[in-house]
This record gives C-alpha cells, sequence and structure tokens, in this order.
C-alpha cells in the first residue's frame, strides 16, 4: 500500500499505464540572427495557443466552462506583457529560445512558489506546463495521447497537468495517481470534475509501480493498494458500489430546502474566487455565495482592476445567482498573498502586520474603487460587504463612514446602488471574538472564517508542520469562541454563518447547528452532501451532543466523541 492525498473521491480498479516523461534537454546556442530566433519564439507561441485553445473547447464540452478555464488561463499567462517581453529580452541578449523560455518561467515558478498560498503555488505549476509545453514544440517533441488508452486504466504520472487531462476519455480512466498536487491543483480539480478517484503526492509512484499492474485507488483515504487479492478486490468493489448509491442518494436533496430533521431551516451557500464559480454555486443547488474572494481579481493581473473591472465581476456574479444572496470580502492581501504592483513591503511578522483592512483603510488608491464597484453592482441584486481581519470597532466604523462618502458620490453622479446594502465582519482573530457584542451592534451579520480563527486562536503557522497538531477547530478554545460569537449574534438578532473549512465538516456540523449557526458556506461541490448531513441532524439531539462536547478538554476527546 502506498499513501498520498486523497483529491478526488471514488474507488477505481483496474490496470496502470505510467505516462513517461520525455526528455526536454537541449543544447543552449547563440542564435545566427536574433530577429530569426524572435520568429521562432512567436510560431512557438502561436503553436501553444492553438493548442490550448483547441484542448479548452474539449475540456468545456466534456467537462464544463468553469474547467476550460485553466487552459484559458494559461492563454493568458502566456499573452501577458510582462511574460513575453522578459523571453524577448533574454533572446536580444543572445539566448536561444529553449534557454529563454526555461529561464524566464523558472522565475516565475519559483517567485509563485514563495508565497504561501495554495492559488499562487498552483500558478507556478501553471507556469511549469507552459514551459513544458513550448519546449515540446520548440524541440519537436512527440506528446502522449492519454486518449489512446484502454478501459480500465489507472493512469500514473509525475503530475497529471490541465494539457494531460484534456486528453483524457472518461469513461476508459477509472483512477489517477501522480507523485506530485494537492486537493486544490488543476489535475485534483479536473479530475474531481471528470469523477474519476485520484490520489496525489504518492512518493516515487511512477518508479514503484509498472504498466499492466492492477491496483486500487482509494480516493477517500488517500490510499494506493497493490497486491490485489480476490477479498481485496471483493472489499474495494462493494465500497465501490456503496459509493455509487450515496451519489444517487445526494441528488434527492436537489431543489430541497437546507433543514434539519425536526424543521429547523438554514442557509447554505457556496465559497467562490471568480464571478464565473457563481454559476458553479446554483449547479451545485447552492442558494447563495457566502464568500467571494476577491483578491483573485487582483492577482490576476499586472496591474490593479479598476472599477469598472470590478463592478463588472461583481455584477455577473451575482446576476448568475438569479436573487440569492452574494457576500463579497473586500481585498484580502498580505500575510501570504503578495501582489507585487500594490507594493506593500517586506515585514518579518506579515500575518500579524500590514493585511486586510490595514491594508485597504490606508490605500484609498485600492479600497475606493472596489467599495465604489460593490455599491453599483448592488443594484442588480443582494450584494452585502464583508470586512475580513477586523480587529477592534474603529475599523468598521471607518468602512460605514466611506460607505456613505461614496454613496453621496453616486447620488451626485445619478448612479444607482441598494442604499440599503448590508456590511457585515468576518470574526477571525480573538480580538474579534471577544468584542463580537460591540461588533453586532456596528454590524448586519458575521461570518466566522474558521481557518484563520484557528490559526490566530491557536498561535499555529498553519503552514508549519511542526505545530500542525494544534491546528484544530476542534480545540476547545476554538469551539469556545465559535459558539460565543454565535451567541452575540443572537442577541443582536443579527445572522451568523461560516465560510471556514469546518462548515463542510461532518462531525462538527451537529455542533453547529446546536449553536445556532444560521448559515453554513461551503465549497460548490460540498453543497449537497452538507445538505444531506444537515438534514439527518436532529436540533434536540445536537444539543445533547453539544453539552457532551463542551465538557471536554483535548481538541483529541472532542474529535473521537464527534467522530463516533
Amino acid at each position: 500500500m502506498y499513501k498520498g492525498i486523497a483529491a478526488s473521491d471514488g474507488i477505481g480498479i483496474g490496470k496502470v499505464v505510467i505516462i513517461k516523461e520525455k526528455s526536454l534537454s537541449y543544447t543552449s546556442y547563440t542564435p545566427k540572427s536574433i530577429e530569426q530566433e524572435l520568429i521562432r519564439f512567436e510560431q512557438a507561441v502561436t503553436d501553444f495557443t492553438d493548442k490550448t485553445m483547441a484542448m479548452a473547447e474539449r475540456i468545456k464540452n466534456q467537462i464544463g466552462q468553469k474547467e476550460s478555464e485553466i487552459l484559458e488561463g494559461q492563454i493568458l499567462m502566456i499573452s501577458d506583457p510582462m511574460v513575453c517581453s522578459e523571453i524577448e529580452k533574454s533572446i536580444k541578449s543572445d539566448k536561444c529560445s529553449e534557454e529563454a523560455v526555461s529561464t524566464v518561467c523558472d522565475t516565475f515558478i519559483q517567485m509563485f512558489l514563495g508565497i504561501e498560498d495554495e492559488m499562487m503555488k498552483q500558478r507556478a505549476s501553471d507556469i511549469g506546463d507552459i514551459k513544458t509545453r513550448l519546449l515540446e514544440i520548440l524541440l519537436g517533441v512527440e506528446v502522449a495521447d492519454i486518449s489512446a488508452v484502454a478501459p480500465g486504466t489507472i493512469l500514473i504520472a509525475k503530475d497529471l497537468t490541465p494539457s494531460m487531462t484534456a486528453g483524457i476519455i472518461k469513461e476508459n480512466v477509472v483512477g489517477i495517481i501522480t507523485e506530485v498536487g494537492g486537493k486544490t491543483s488543476h489535475s485534483a480539480i479536473l479530475a474531481r470534475a471528470l469523477e474519476i478517484p485520484a490520489v496525489l503526492s504518492v512518493a516515487n509512484i511512477t518508479s514503484l509501480c509498472k504498466d499492466g499492474e492492477e491496483l486500487v485507488v482509494d480516493g477517500f483515504d488517500g490510499c494506493v493498494i497493490d497486491n490485489l487479492t480476490d477479498s481485496i478486490k471483493l472489499q474495494y468493489s462493494e465500497k465501490q458500489h456503496a459509493y455509487i448509491e450515496y451519489k444517487k442518494a445526494l441528488s434527492t436533496y436537489v431543489g430541497k430546502k437546507t433543514v434539519t430533521a425536526d424543521g429547523l431551516e438554514v442557509e447554505l451557500f457556496g465559497n467562490i474566487g471568480k464571478p464565473e464559480d457563481a454559476v458553479t454555486v446554483t449547479a451545485c443547488d447552492g442558494e447563495g455565495v457566502g464568500l467571494f474572494r476577491t483578491e483573485f481579481l487582483f492577482m490576476d493581473k499586472s496591474t490593479m482592476p479598476s472599477e469598472k473591472e470590478q463592478f463588472e465581476a461583481y455584477k455577473k456574479a451575482v446576476i448568475a445567482l438569479k436573487g440569492g444572496t452574494v457576500i463579497i470580502r473586500t481585498l484580502d492581501v498580505g500575510g501570504d498573498k503578495e501582489i507585487p504592483y500594490l507594493d506593500l513591503g517586506k515585514e518579518d511578522n506579515p500575518f500579524l502586520g500590514y493585511r486586510a483592512i490595514r491594508v485597504c483603510l490606508q490605500r484609498e488608491d485600492v479600497f475606493k474603487p472596489q467599495l465604489r464597484a460593490l455599491l453599483r453592482a448592488s443594484a442588480f441584486g443582494d450584494i452585502r460587504i464583508m470586512v475580513p481581519m477586523v480587529t477592534c470597532v474603529d475599523e468598521i466604523r471607518s468602512v460605514k463612514k466611506l460607505v456613505k462618502e461614496y454613496m453621496l458620490e453616486l447620488d451626485g453622479e445619478s448612479i444607482s446602488y441598494n442604499k440599503d446594502i448590508k456590511i457585515g465582519v468576518m470574526i477571525e482573530t480573538p480580538a474579534a471574538v471577544s468584542i463580537a457584542d460591540i461588533l453586532a451592534k456596528e454590524v448586519d451579520f458575521f461570518s466566522i472564517g474558521t481557518n484563520d480563527l484557528t490559526q490566530y486562536t491557536m498561535a499555529v503557522d498553519r503552514g508549519n508542520a511542526k505545530v500542525a497538531y494544534l491546528y484544530s477547530a476542534y480545540n476547545p478554545a476554538v469551539l469556545r469562541s465559535i459558539k460565543h460569537v454565535i451567541e452575540c449574534g443572537k442577541k443582536a438578532s443579527i445572522p451568523v454563518g461560516m465560510c471556514g473549512e469546518s462548515a463542510a465538516d461532518k462531525a462538527l456540523i451537529p455542533l453547529l447547528i446546536s449553536f445556532g449557526l444560521d448559515e453554513f458556506s461551503v465549497s460548490p461541490s460540498s453543497i449537497l452532501a452538507t445538505r444531506k448531513v444537515i438534514s439527518e441532524v436532529s436540533k434536540e439531539a445536537a444539543d445533547k451532543l453539544a453539552q457532551e462536547v463542551m465538557k471536554l478538554e483535548t481538541a483529541k476527546e472532542i474529535a473521537e466523541l464527534l467522530n463516533k
């Protein structure tokens, strides 16, 4: 058995096909003609773009628009003037195209890998895919045809890139295993969209297995099982069948309200990073958007998005929800989310420094276009403004003052907006928890961000493996904070939601029901599963469980009880 990261649910039983990496070695040389070498590079980019557009179209037809945007994003990256100009500059300094592409792409890869953010690390993976495919074109290397694999195939590769995935015929591939990648990598996203079980980051798997070997891919537990016996195959066949039945059962929750077993109704929203993702929320039967992470609008560009660009993005999202609520978080940068053109400066401890609302309140050039864009988009639907990283009441009062100021500006320009737009805060610091009763008098709603709340409450860097054992929302300190925030919201008669990972935690949901959480915001793919869990919980039983849980003293004890 080999262990990895469970990236796409399901059980796959089949025979191995290893995707071997072709050699992309080259001998560097000084071009005879710089002009001809620039033309050669431009032709390679054109070829890359044409092939990528064709792949994106295949993914769009086979999987969907959202997934095709992964490859469309690569076209935008290679078209970025900053990337192209750097490669061309390298060629003009007497480098061949292969060396120029390698050097510049490697520089960008290192830059993105240096940012402690999954989205930025995925950018690094995309640049790596672009580099590989440009070198294949420049060197004339023939690419493996994944579409030709036989039915019942388990694909094994060092990394299954979006360009490789575009060739997959879903009916023929029963499992995917890679040596790199995580739950948020593009290979994982595409595997989930294709509903193919996947286990990623299995060390040296390309050399540990052989073509034709029979394996089981367990996408639930992140395991790859070899040396199959009849009894092992039967065991996993039964697990496979049970999952198929479970998925059928989930489909019965489409179009239903999100209610507990004893009729308590709550709201079930989806988290998104781009306006296009709002379509996915509706497709997955979400009732609204509980978190729109606007920083990705800023990260996808080499310059700050204008008020008009942001307005169009927010408008697009709220129209896609067809009357549903869209809670939009104001720009949350700093910490591990660095945007070079904002020039925030280097800090010894950025997580405790200049980030989120602290940046926005000091940068009118950043905050004003965003707030005006949000107000303008509110004319098209139920947009709500959510302020992150709040630690004192002065911050939210300053935001409200700015909103009123920009409302007067829009009145003077005869531009429509929702005069009663709701403004809320993310509760994600111990300071916000402590003054939740005061904040509740100032805002229209709370949303608990359990990822950062756990990090700050436990004083744990969630990216540090040495202290990962402390990073748990089951810790009594975190659970007491969540309970206190919900109680403060109830007393002030404002709704309290949760947009962190814990909102989709099946074991934690009964506790959140007991505490009185009004709104759960989860990844779109988790919406129906979350609705199912909520429907099986009664408030009475949840209250009894909560009484037991709140008496316990350690995260381990609480996890054991909840997972029963």
